[in-house]
């Protein structure tokens, strides 16, 4: 059951869902992904002028530093740190243990903080240092799962961070997951819920979520955040537009009508925006030689 917390000003309503641990994740967080040179501004206006709580980053994303000083910014502003939530992902190339402990020591330091609230296994494949795209033979390597596990576990235990979790996983490998954790996932992150303007399914064009935000008065991307909402899950938008900072937090007030709900989950040729093809598959040398390998069959 979500809780609903309300804020002052020019701040939206926020509502929080609990994890398997008892913390709470603010349901609507700020995506960094591609955000360059201006993460900085967009999370410290996120936070400190619309009252987002949640900011999701990753090493791989380069902004990890751009990313600290926007939270540095909106703590100085007068936000107390116990009020935010920071998820951030461990790369393919540390996941070995002993490089867990390494990577994360890099990330708390680029993003100026003493703990994490939330730390995932960005996907669950181990890749050589500084691997092609795709990569070459031998440059995805074995994953240890359970030793990479362990050592996220310890960072748990000394309150380094709140949560671990996943991305990416497949149910085959969260079941592995689940077969040798002491402290179970928190979390599975997906990507892209506006869908992808780059080369991918652009949502927020699609006639169906136009004729949807339309008829309820509200932005393609507000509708398109509030059907992940509806079925249950959080949300992490990424735009470094003020106007739309503010749309996609806006989504706490209204509803999404049953019959448009189940037209929008209807919604022809779904697919993956990300499917790691790019990062992962060596269609002549493997050991991933197709998008289906990456996905253990499953979809």
């Amino acid at each position: 059951m979500a809780q609903a917390t309300f804020t002052g000003g020019e701040h939206q309503q926020m509502e929080y869902v609990p994890l398997m641990s008892g913390h709470k994740i603010p349901l609507v967080g700020l995506g960094t992904w591609k955000s360059s040179s201006q993460a900085t501004n967009s999370v410290s206006t996120a936070i400190a002028e619309l009252g987002y709580r949640h900011v999701d980053t990753a090493a791989e994303y380069g902004v990890q530093k751009e990313v600290g000083r926007g939270l540095k910014a909106a703590i100085h502003a007068g936000v107390e740190r116990k009020h935010l939530f920071v998820t951030s992902k461990i790369w393919c190339s540390d996941l070995s243990p002993e490089r867990v402990r390494l990577a994360f020591n890099r990330t708390l330091q680029d993003l100026q903080l003493e703990y994490l609230d939330l730390y995932l296994i960005h996907w669950p494949f181990h890749l050589k240092e500084g691997a092609s795209r795709p990569p070459k033979a031998g440059e995805v390597t074995e994953f240890d799962m359970e030793g990479v596990w362990r050592e996220m576990e310890k960072l748990v235990n000394e309150k380094l961070v709140r949560d671990i979790g996943v991305c990416n996983f497949t149910i085959k490998k969260l079941n592995n997951l689940l077969n040798v954790a002491h402290i179970k996932p928190s979390v599975c992150q997906a990507y892209s819920p506006l869908g992808s303007q780059e080369g991918g399914r652009d949502l927020v064009h699609d006639p169906e979520v136009d004729r949807v935000a339309e008829k309820l008065n509200k932005t393609p991307g507000q509708v398109l955040v509030k059907w992940a909402l509806q079925r249950g899950t959080s949300v992490i938008p990424k735009s470094t537009n003020p106007d739309h900072l503010k749309e996609n937090i806006n989504v706490f007030d209204w509803a999404i009508p049953q019959q448009d709900f189940e037209a929008l989950s209807n919604i022809k040729n779904q697919k993956r925006e990300l499917d790691g093809e790019i990062l992962f598959v060596n269609k002549s040398d493997g050991p991933l030689k197709s998008v289906a390998d990456v996905w253990d069959n499953e979809d």
